[in-house]
This record gives C-alpha cells, structure tokens and sequence, in this order.
C-alpha cells in the first residue's frame, strides 16, 4: 500500500520490513535527541513501531510532494512528539538525513515542539494537548464530502483522554460515521505530573470507546506483528464506525537502561550514553534477527 521505495536489506516479509524500519527510526530519534541533549526520546523510542507500520506499510504518501492531494494525513496531535515523526519523516525519506543534525536549533525546519509552518509532512501543528482528534474529525469529513479516499491518522497520547474536547470529537466522529478516521492512542502510562492513572483514571477504555460509537483494538504497541495486524482490521473494516488502536507501550523500548528508568517523560542523558543508547538498540536488534 505504501509509496515508499524503501531498502531494508535482508527484510523480505512485511514483519521484518517493520523491524528494520522501527529500528532506523529509534536510530533517528537517538541520534536528533544527542543534539540537544535531552528531549521526547522516551516517547520516540515506544511508538517507533506504530511509526513504523504507519509510515513505512500503511499509508500512502509521496516523499518529493508532501502536500500531494491523495496523500493520507497523519496528524501530530501531541506536538511534544515531533522528534519520534521526524525520525519516521527520516526514514520516510520526506526529510533529507542531512537536517537531522539541525533539530532544535535556530532556523531548523525540524524545532522541537512540531509545527506544520516549518516542516514537509507536519500536517498540523499541535500544542495544547485534546485538539488533534478535533482536527482530524473535520478533516476526515472533508475528505468525505470530497470524496477522497485518503485515510486521515490521529497521532495522540493517553494524557489527551483527560481532554473533553478529546471525547466531543469521538462523539462527533461516530455521529458523522467517518470510516476513514483512525485514531492511534499511545497508552505510556506517563504524563508530565506523573502516572497518567494517577493524574486521572481513564479506564476501561476499550468500553468507553466503544459506547463512543468506534470500532477498538486494544495491542501491544511495541508487538509488530500485532501492530500490523491492528492496522490492517482497522483499513479493512466494515461497519460505518471511525476506528480506534489503543497501543500499550514501554517508553524508551529498545534501550534497556532507559526501559528501566521510573519516569521518561522528559528525558536528559549524560553525553557519553548517547553512543550506549545506539549500541545497546543496535544489539538487540541484531538479535532480533538472529
């Protein structure tokens, strides 16, 4: 389905070709996250697999025409996550490798908070947390009234379950039966202040959606294989309802050291654990293959 020409040597099956993509992509995230020394890396590195079903399987886009009409949208609605979707723009080849050195600095078309004035493939440009889904909704809409068959992808963290405006949209988007909206909810566990249950409880969840009027899937979202298949129930299903994957995560997956840190939300790492980090992803994904 997707438009990338993408190499991954010795990847031949869809799951092995999503491994190596998920791997480049927490690459990425390391590599911009040791230019400033600290950053979203937690998050980067648990939705990197998402990510990369996302970018690198499921959507449709055209690397040289970001604004592309028939391109499916993928909406950032927690911003503070812009360094996890420059890796996956990166690795989509939307991005040239050579800005990646740029992130965080002035002038940079890669700032550390995602804004859709500055970036190719930044579809909007999130802030303040609970706005995505509201964007995506009418998006969706108009692409319906339009009659595009883009799929519209909502991009949100488990901290946007605190948010009305979060569950207005789901509302919204079951009453209008946007069958082309799919929401992707990164269930970290972590939220500035704290645990995201001790901030404020949002479960059962997949209940709650499905009173909302939603087709759910509940995943690991760090299974690959699981990922893929969730994508694909979701792209292939039939009855008149927006879709939803609510994805559990490990923040800093790949990464033992950082894995086994007790809050990940904002992360700073000593300069010579950079190069660690990268070692330690590069290890387990070579025995990932083996």
């Amino acid at each position: 389905m997707t438009t990338i020409p993408q190499g991954a040597e010795g990847a031949s099956s869809p799951l092995q070709q999503v491994a190596h993509h998920a791997w480049r992509i927490r690459r990425f995230a390391l590599r911009m996250g040791e230019v400033q020394g600290q950053g979203y890396v937690g998050q980067a590195l648990g939705w990197a697999d998402v990510l990369a079903v996302a970018y690198c399987h499921a959507m449709k886009i055209r690397p040289s025409d970001p604004h592309w009409e028939g391109r499916d949208r993928f909406l950032l609605s927690h911003g503070h996550y812009a360094i996890a979707l420059y890796a996956a723009l990166l690795e989509a080849q939307v991005i040239p490798e050579s800005e990646l050195e740029t992130y965080g600095s002035d002038d940079s078309r890669l700032p550390m908070s995602g804004m859709a004035s500055y970036t190719p493939g930044m579809e909007i440009s999130g802030g303040s947390l609970g706005q995505g889904l509201a964007i995506g909704v009418g998006m969706a809409l108009g692409l319906k009234l339009k009659k595009n068959p883009a799929w519209v992808f909502n991009s949100m963290s488990d901290g946007e379950l605190d948010e009305g405006s979060t569950w207005e949209a789901a509302l919204s988007a079951s009453h209008h039966k946007l069958t082309n909206l799919i929401a992707l909810v990164d269930l970290n566990k972590q939220q500035a202040d704290g645990n995201s249950h001790e901030i404020l409880e949002f479960e059962p969840l997949v209940d709650k959606w499905e009173a909302f009027g939603w087709y759910v899937q509940r995943v690991d979202g760090n299974d690959q294989e699981a990922v893929l298949a969730a994508f694909t129930n979701a792209m292939t299903h039939e009855q008149p309802k927006p879709r939803v994957i609510l994805c559990d995560t490990l923040m800093g997956k790949g990464v033992d050291f950082l894995e086994a840190r007790e809050k990940n939300h904002f992360i700073r790492v000593d300069p010579d654990e950079w190069q660690a980090a990268i070692n330690v992803l590069d290890a387990n994904y070579e025995k990932g293959r083996n």
